[in-house]
């Protein structure tokens, strides 16, 4: 059974104020408690490792998999590798996530290894969350590593997103396009305090036609520490963009390493960035209409990572 603290992380990570109707695994404290499945999409427990295969039917439209993963204990390591098999022409959503309460002395961690193989002309769009409370002296960890193979046609969303209270992340994002492959990758990520996160995405462009288009946005705080790496790859005919925008405030550091290289004639990579504080005539506009300088900021921070 889930308590209160359960469910608080679980509509912070995946939005569910209730069991979600559909296919769904939830894992807590290193171990699956709850699951469904349906007609059209199976989950099956891996033999050999932690972890869980989801298969979803080719052809399978307007549904939905939820896999949370809460951890509610201090002195979790927690690893899982998941595999999924999107099928031809299907169109799904899939939410993952995970919440770490940790009042502990001790370090919690979760590490999860995601790995997609979208068929031709699928439809995804993959959505996690990750987020930590809780007053103990206890890191809380979260390594999570994305590993995606789409095939021809087949086009995939990626919302990749911090929400607040982790220590220490390395995000690792891994992309091959084949031909008319569409990529949109967006990720959100606040640190504060003296938080470290490091974000390493590469996508590369095999096929005629693929597209990729990556947007991060960032706020670091306090004394807080990110590290973003953008390898943007084009091997044939292609188009992509990356985008990287951060807010740097307090002491924090922001440091970021794009990379474009193009294999081939007609491939065509940008890369834009920026890094900045908030200007004063932003909090002034806002304060002129009866905000506070704390409310302010707020507005700003919030509008910047939606």
């Amino acid at each position: 059974m889930l308590n209160a603290l359960d469910k608080l992380m679980l509509e912070k990570v995946a939005d569910l104020h209730e069991i979600p109707q559909g296919a769904f695994n939830i894992r807590k404290n290193g171990a699956g408690v709850q699951r469904n499945t349906t007609a059209n999409i199976d989950i099956v427990t891996k033999a050999d490792k932690s972890g869980i295969d989801v298969i979803i039917k080719p052809y399978t439209k307007g549904e939905s998999v939820h896999i949370p993963v809460i951890v509610t204990e201090e002195n979790i390591n927690d690893v899982v590798y998941n595999t999924f098999e999107v099928g031809e022409y299907s169109d799904v959503l899939i939410v993952a996530g995970c919440g770490i309460h940790n009042s502990g002395h001790h370090k919690s961690q979760h590490d999860g290894i995601h790995t997609f193989y979208v068929r031709k002309g699928a439809k995804l769009k993959y959505v996690e969350k990750h987020y930590g409370q809780g007053d103990g002296e206890g890191q809380r960890v979260l390594n999570p590593k994305t590993i995606l193979e789409i095939e021809e046609g087949a086009v995939v969303e990626l919302e990749l997103i911090q929400i607040k209270g982790i220590d220490h992340t390395k995000r690792d994002t891994e992309v091959r396009l084949m031909d008319n492959a569409k990529l949109v990758v967006t990720e959100r990520l606040l640190t504060y305090k003296d938080q470290e996160a490091e974000s390493n995405i590469v996508v590369e462009l095999h096929g005629v036609d693929s597209s990729a288009q990556i947007i991060s946005r960032s706020v670091a705080q306090n004394d807080s520490k990110q590290v973003f790496y953008f390898d943007l790859v084009g091997r044939n005919k292609g188009r992509g963009h990356i985008q990287c925008d951060a807010i740097i405030m307090h002491n924090a550091q922001v440091l970021s390493t794009p990379r474009i290289s193009a294999h081939h004639s007609e491939a065509q990579l940008v890369h834009e960035a920026a890094i900045g504080r908030i200007e004063s005539e932003q909090l002034i506009k806002l304060m002129s209409l009866g905000f506070s300088e704390q409310e302010a900021e707020d507005t700003i921070l919030n509008g910047f990572l939606k």
